[in-house]
């Protein structure tokens, strides 16, 4: 017999984490794991549009790093459960990817506004997913345990995903437009 992909228990409303507590489905942790996977689906697009093996490469790792974020988020954290981690060396790899682009780049001196190329718009995008992210995941760490490394990694990938959007539109010679605050008369 198929696997059906639909168990119509969620139904009224309410979903399973992993280890069996049901909660309603716009629960902090159900919002929280919901945009991480948000977030993986804007990377999956963007190794879709970046024609770099070592940046897609990275990409695909970041999407594996997510899936096990929210795996972590997606489980009981009232059961003692095995759970695939996120190590220090996932964190480590993301500066270390910034560190080499870095090199790169001119120095950032002005913000600057998304946008130049359509793959340095979706950069933008995943950056701002990543960071709404991050919220949700440090508003769920205030009312339940939260690993504190899942916070630090969303934190370090929206770093990644600025300084990718530099580095692809850089490749792809995308204008950098700086941002001039207007003066009040």
């Amino acid at each position: 017999m198929a696997f059906k992909i639909y168990t119509k228990t969620g139904d009224k409303g309410e979903t399973g984490l992993f280890g069996g507590r049901r909660l309603p489905k716009n629960h902090l942790r159900i919002e929280a794991y919901g945009t991480v996977d948000e977030l993986n689906s804007y990377i999956g697009l963007l190794r879709d549009k970046i024609n770099l093996d070592e940046v897609s490469d990275l990409l695909k790792d970041i999407q594996d790093r997510l899936f096990t974020l929210g795996a972590n988020l997606a489980s009981d954290p009232a059961k003692n459960m095995a759970v695939p981690d996120i190590q220090d060396t996932d964190i480590e790899r993301l500066e270390q990817a910034m560190d080499k682009m870095d090199e790169t780049l001119p120095a950032l001196k002005n913000f600057i506004l998304p946008g130049g190329h359509s793959t340095v718009s979706f950069c933008h995008i995943a950056r701002c997913v990543c960071r709404r992210a991050e919220r949700l995941v440090v508003a769920l760490h205030l009312e339940e345990k939260v690993d504190a490394i899942l916070i630090q990694y969303l934190n370090r990938l929206s770093d990644y995903l600025f300084v990718l959007s530099r580095y692809i539109g850089q490749h792809l010679n995308a204008e950098e437009v700086v941002w001039i605050p207007r003066q009040k008369l």
